[in-house]
C-alpha cells in the first residue's frame, strides 16, 4: 500500500488499495450451498424429532396432547418472530435510509459500495436471527399462554383489588412475561437502530449527528419504551400481593399505603415521559427527552424506594403489630388455604403414661404392623439376597399395605429391575443390551415387622418366579399364595432407562431356574412399531445407532421401547406436573403397576407464604391433584384427577381434555393402594409448624411455634430431623385400624412432644388430616428425649458397647412414635452390619413409654419386658412365622454371606443361643401358669 499527498498543498492521505474483485459469483455460490446444507440439515433434524415424538405419543394414546403443544409452540414462534421482525425491519430500514449518503472517506467508491451492502445485509441477517430468538422465547412459554387462554376461576377473590385469585395465578404471569418480552423487543430494536445509524455515519466519514429524521426515530422508540415501562408499573401494583417486604408475605401496610400509590404515580409519570418524547421529535435539542427520563428516574427513587422506606421505619416499625394485624390475618388465611391446611381438624390427645398388656392386646393389629424395617437397610438386604442374578438391581423399598385373606398388613416391597450395565464387560454387546436383557421380573416383599433369628426379613414374595408368575403369600414361600401376579415382568421402572427393541428374532431372557434358562417374546403393545424403513432410519438417527437400521434381527413386528423411566415417561407427556420423588409399585392379579403422585404448584397465589429453596425455586400453592399409573409391562400411562376442586388441574383438563380421567375410573385393585403422598405431607407438616396458629397476635409473637423433632439415625448416630412415616393404627375415636401417615411435633427450642399430625389414606377417609394436641401441663417425651433415655440406660449402653466394637457397625433405625388409644409407644429397631459389606441384620427392638425403656431380641420379648406379661413371648415362641424363626434357605445360585470370623461373630452365636433359652424359659413359665390354673393354684 502506498500513500500520496495532495500536491495542491493538502495533507489528506490518498489510500491506494488492492483492486476490488467484481466477480463474487463463485464465492456467493459456495456460501449459498453451505448455508443451504445447514438449513436443510436443521430442517430435517427438526422434522425427524417431530416425527419420532409423534410416533411415541401416538403409541401412548396421547397424540392430541403432543399436537396441541406443538401447534401452540409453532403459532407462538411465528407470532413472536413477526412481532419482532416488522418493527425492527421498519426501524432498521428507516435508520439506514436517513443516514446513507455520499462518503468523505478516502476510499474507492467500489469499497464504499461493498461496505454499504455489507451493512445492509448485516441488518437483514440481524433481523432474521433476532426474530428467531424472540420467536423461540415466546414459543418456550406455551404453557403460560395456554393457561391464560383456558383459565378456570378460583372460589375466592383478592381482598385488595377485588379480583379472582385466578387472575393472579393465570393472567398476571402471562401479562408480566409479555410486558418484559415486548420491552426486550423495543430495546433491542432501539439499540440495533442506533448502532446501524452510527455505523452509517462513520462509513460516510462523519460524526454521529442527531438529524431530524434520526431524532424522530429514536424519540418514537424511546416513547415506546416508556409506555411499556408504564404498563410494567401498572402490573407491579397487582404483584404487590406477592410482596416480601413486610412482616409477612403478601401486600402489607407499607405496600398498600406507599408502594401502591407510588407505582400509580410512576405509571402516570412514565406515560407522560413517553408523550414528551413524542413531542420532543418536533423540537430542536434533547431537553424534553432528557427531562422526561430524568423526572421518571428521580420519582422512581423517591416514590419507589425512599417513601416506602421512610414509612416502614417511622410509621410501621414503632407499632408494627397494630399496623400489620390485618395483613397478618390475611397471610394466615391464604397460606392455610394454599397448602390445604384449612381442612385440618384438631383434637385433644391425653397422652396417658401407661402402656398395659390389655392395651397392647386390644390393638394387636397396630402392634403387628409396627414398621421395624426401615427402607434403607431393607434395600441393602434385598441387594444382597434377592438380586439373584447380576443383571438385576433394586432401587429402594417402598411402604404399602395389602389386605390378603382378611389380614391387613403393612409391607415393604421393591421391584427387581433389569440392569444390563452390570453385565460383565465381554457380555456388553448390542444384542445383549438391546434385544436380550430387556426386562426385570417380580418384586421382593416383606412384612414391616417380622424378622428371622438371623436378623433377616421374612418374605411374602421372594426370588425369581420359577414358572413366570409371582406368588404372594402371608405364610412364606411354602404357604398357599394369597395373591398371584400373572405377569410380573418389568419393562418400565425407576431405574429402567436404556432403550430396547422387543419382538425381534432374538428371544428375550425371561427368568432362570437352577438348571435352566427360560426365554420369552414380548406380547404387549408397549413401544413404537419399527414397521417401515423410514421409521428405522429416523430412530437410527435419533439414537445415533446404525444397528437399528441394519440389524437382521429386527422385523416389521418389532417394537422400540424408550423413555422407560417412570419420571421421564410422565414428564414428557405432562411437563407441567411436578412429580413426587418416589413412585411405588403395586402388585395386582394381572400385572405390576407403578403408582406416581403428581402435584400442581404455583408461586403466584396471593398472600401465601412460599416454601422451597430460594436458590432453586419456591412455590406458595400446592395440591396433590393427580394420581398416575404406569403399567410395568406395556408402559400404559393413565392420569387420574384426584382433586376436582383444584382450579389449576381443571385448567389443564380444559387444555388437554383427553389426557385426564376421573378418579372413579381407577380400578379398585389399584385404588386400594392409593396412599397419601410423602412429599406433599412433608410440605404441609412443615407449614403447619407455624400456621397451626390462627390468631394474629400469637402468630406475630411466635407464642406457640412448633418444631420438627430430632432422632438418632444411622451408624454415626447423628441427630437428624424426624421424617414422616406410615403406620397401620386406630385413630382416636375410630373403630378400625387404617393406613395413616404420621408426624410428631415438639415446641420450638424444646424437646418434649406437643402434638402429632395424621393423614389418612384408606377409602372415603382419604386425604383427611387430623391434628392431635398434647396436654401442655405435663411432660410427654419427644424423640430426642427418648433417645437420651436409651443412651442413659446401663443395660442398653453396655450392649451397644459390646456389639458395636471393631468389626461391627450398629445402625439405629427410625424412632417411631406410635399413638395407641390414649397412650404413646416409642419404637426403635437396631441393626448390626459387618464392616466392608452393606448387609445389615435386625438384631434388637427398643420399646419405650413415659416411664420405661427396654431392649430385647424381638418385638414380642420387648413387649413382655415392657408390660411384664409373658404371654407375648410365649405366643411368639409357639408361632411358626413371627419375629424369631429360622431363616429360609438361600436361593440356589445366590452365595450365602460367610459368618464373621471374629470375636463379635462368636458373641453373636452366643447371643443367638441365649435368645433360644429365653424362648424356652417363656414357654416353661407359660406352661407352669396354666398348670397352676388347672390345679386351682395348688
Amino acid at each position: 500500500m502506498a500513500e500520496n499527498f495532495d500536491r495542491n498543498g493538502g495533507d489528506t492521505p490518498q489510500v491506494t488499495l488492492p483492486p476490488i474483485p467484481t466477480n463474487y459469483g463463485p464465492l456467493l455460490k459456495w456460501a449459498g450451498v453451505i448455508l443451504g446444507v445447514v438449513l436443510v440439515f436443521a430442517l430435517l433434524s427438526f422434522s425427524r424429532g417431530v416425527y419420532t415424538d409423534m410416533l411415541w405419543f401416538d403409541a401412548l394414546g396421547f397424540k392430541g396432547v403432543y399436537t396441541k403443544v406443538l401447534t401452540t409452540r409453532i403459532a407462538l414462534f411465528f407470532a413472536g418472530a413477526v412481532i419482532f421482525a416488522l418493527p425492527a425491519a421498519a426501524s432498521f430500514w428507516l435508520g439506514f435510509k436517513y443516514t446513507t449518503g455520499e462518503t468523505t472517506l478516502p476510499i474507492p467508491p467500489e469499497l464504499a459500495e461493498v461496505l454499504q451492502k455489507a451493512v445492509k445485509w448485516g441488518a437483514v441477517v440481524a433481523v432474521i436471527v433476532l426474530s428467531l430468538i424472540f420467536g423461540s422465547i415466546l414459543a418456550s412459554h406455551w404453557e403460560l399462554f395456554l393457561r391464560f387462554t383456558n383459565s378456570v376461576p378460583f372460589a375466592i377473590e383478592d381482598p385488595v383489588y377485588g379480583r379472582n385469585v385466578g387472575f393472579f395465578m393465570f393472567d398476571l404471569p402471562m401479562m408480566s412475561f409479555f410486558q418484559g418480552w415486548m420491552l426486550g423487543v423495543v430495546i433491542v430494536t432501539l439499540i440495533g437502530t442506533a448502532a446501524l445509524q452510527f455505523i452509517n455515519f462513520n462509513l460516510r466519514g462523519q460524526k454521529f449527528e442527531l438529524t431530524t429524521p434520526v431524532k424522530v426515530q429514536l424519540s418514537v422508540l424511546g416513547a415506546a419504551i416508556m409506555f411499556i415501562v408504564a404498563w410494567g408499573h401498572w402490573i407491579d401494583r397487582w404483584e404487590l400481593v406477592l410482596s416480601d417486604q413486610g412482616a409477612i408475605f403478601g401486600a402489607a401496610y407499607t405496600d398498600l399505603n406507599a408502594r401502591k400509590p407510588a407505582l400509580l404515580i410512576l405509571t402516570i409519570v412514565a406515560s407522560a415521559a413517553g408523550i414528551l418524547m413524542l413531542v420532543n421529535a418536533y423540537f430542536k435539542g434533547l431537553r424534553l427527552l432528557v427531562g422526561a427520563v430524568a423526572l421518571w428516574l428521580v420519582l422512581a427513587v423517591l416514590s419507589g424506594a425512599a417513601w416506602p422506606a421512610l414509612m416502614q421505619r417511622f410509621t410501621v416499625t414503632p407499632n408494627e403489630f397494630v399496623r400489620e394485624e390485618e395483613y397478618i390475618q390475611r397471610n394466615i388465611e391464604f397460606t392455610r388455604r394454599a397448602f390445604a391446611l384449612d381442612g385440618i381438624t384438631e383434637d385433644f390427645f391425653p397422652a396417658e403414661t401407661e402402656v398395659t398388656a390389655d392395651l397392647i392386646r386390644r390393638n394387636s393389629q397396630t402392634i403387628n404392623n409396627i414398621r421395624l424395617w426401615d427402607d434403607r437397610p431393607l434395600s441393602s438386604v434385598y441387594r444382597q439376597i434377592q438380586i439373584i442374578r447380576p443383571y438385576y438391581d433394586f432401587r429402594n423399598a417402598d411402604v404399602d399395605r395389602y389386605s390378603l385373606k382378611g389380614e391387613y398388613r403393612q409391607v415393604l416391597l421393591s421391584a427387581r429391575e433389569v440392569a444390563p450395565e452390570r453385565l460383565e464387560p465381554e457380555s456388553q454387546t448390542w444384542v445383549n443390551r438391546k434385544l436380550t436383557y430387556t426386562h426385570g421380573i417380580g418384586v421382593a416383599m416383606s412384612p414391616a415387622t417380622e424378622f428371622t433369628l438371623e436378623g433377616r426379613p421374612e418374605f411374602f414374595a421372594q426370588d425369581i418366579p420359577s414358572d413366570g408368575v409371582l406368588p404372594i403369600s402371608l405364610h412364606g414361600p411354602t404357604g398357599e399364595p394369597d395373591l398371584v401376579v400373572a405377569n410380573p415382568r418389568i419393562y418400565y421402572g425407576e431405574n429402567t432407562v436404556d432403550s430396547v427393541i422387543v419382538n425381534t428374532k432374538t428371544q428375550e431372557l425371561d427368568y432362570q431356574t437352577k438348571d435352566e434358562l427360560f426365554f420369552t417374546s414380548y406380547s404387549g403393545t408397549g413401544g413404537v412399531g419399527l414397521s417401515s424403513y423410514w421409521r428405522k432410519l429416523a430412530y437410527a438417527w435419533q439414537f445415533g445407532d446404525i444397528n437399528i437400521l441394519i440389524s437382521g434381527e429386527i422385523t416389521s413386528e418389532s417394537l422400540l421401547q424408550y423413555r422407560r423411566s417412570i419420571h421421564e415417561r410422565i414428564e414428557t407427556v405432562a411437563p407441567f406436573l411436578v412429580l413426587d420423588e418416589d413412585p411405588y409399585i403395586v402388585a395386582t392379579e394381572e400385572s405390576l403397576v407403578w403408582m406416581q403422585d403428581a402435584y400442581t404448584i404455583s408461586d403466584q397465589y396471593p398472600y401465601s407464604d412460599p416454601t422451597g429453596d430460594p436458590l432453586v425455586s419456591t412455590f406458595n400453592y400446592m395440591r396433590n391433584s393427580v394420581k398416575i399409573t404406569v403399567d410395568a409391562y406395556d408402559g400404559t400411562v393413565k392420569f387420574y384427577i384426584w382433586d376436582e376442586n383444584d382450579p389449576v388441574v381443571r385448567t389443564y383438563k380444559k387444555i388437554f381434555p383427553d389426557l385426564f380421567e376421573p378418579s372413579g375410573s381407577m380400578p379398585q385393585n389399584l385404588r386400594d393402594h392409593v396412599r397419601y403422598p410423602l412429599d406433599y405431607f412433608t410440605i404441609q407438616a412443615e407449614k403447619y409448624i407455624k400456621y397451626h396458629m390462627r390468631e394474629p397476635k400469637n402468630f406475630y409473637n411466635n407464642e406457640d411455634l412448633w418444631a420438627t423433632p430430632n432422632e438418632k439415625v444411622g451408624q454415626t448416630e447423628d441427630l437428624r430431623p424426624v421424617e414422616p412415616y406410615y403406620a397401620i393404627m386406630k385413630l382416636p375415636g375410630e373403630e378400625a385400624e387404617e393406613f395413616v401417615l404420621l408426624f410428631p411435633y415438639t415446641p420450638n427450642q424444646r424437646q418434649n412432644l406437643i402434638g402429632w399430625l395424621a393423614a389418612r389414606s384408606d377409602g372415603e377417609q382419604y386425604g383427611k388430616i387430623q391434628a392431635f394436641n398434647f396436654p401442655k401441663d405435663r411432660q410427654v417425651d419427644g424423640p430426642e428425649q427418648l433417645e437420651a433415655r436409651i443412651d442413659n440406660d446401663q443395660d442398653i449402653s453396655a450392649w451397644f458397647t459390646l456389639r458395636c466394637a471393631e468389626g461391627s457397625i450398629c445402625i439405629r433405625g427410625n424412632l417411631l412414635v406410635i399413638p395407641i388409644e390414649n397412650s404413646v409407644l416409642y419404637v426403635e429397631p437396631v441393626y448390626i452390619q459387618a464392616e466392608g459389606i452393606q448387609f445389615p441384620e435386625l438384631k434388637r427392638v427398643i420399646l419405650g413409654t413415659a416411664n420405661k425403656v427396654v431392649m430385647e431380641d424381638s418385638l414380642a420379648l420387648a413387649l413382655t419386658a415392657l408390660t411384664g406379661d409373658r404371654s407375648f413371648a410365649a405366643a411368639e415362641a409357639a408361632s411358626e412365622t413371627p419375629g424369631l424363626t429360622p431363616t429360609a434357605p438361600t436361593t440356589p445360585g445366590q452365595p450365602r454371606p460367610e459368618p464373621v470370623d471374629s470375636i463379635q461373630g462368636q458373641i453373636g452365636v452366643v447371643g443367638d443361643a441365649i435368645e433360644g433359652i429365653k424362648i424356652d424359659i417363656a414357654l416353661l413359665e407359660e406352661a407352669l401358669e396354666r398348670l397352676q390354673e388347672l390345679t386351682g393354684g395348688e
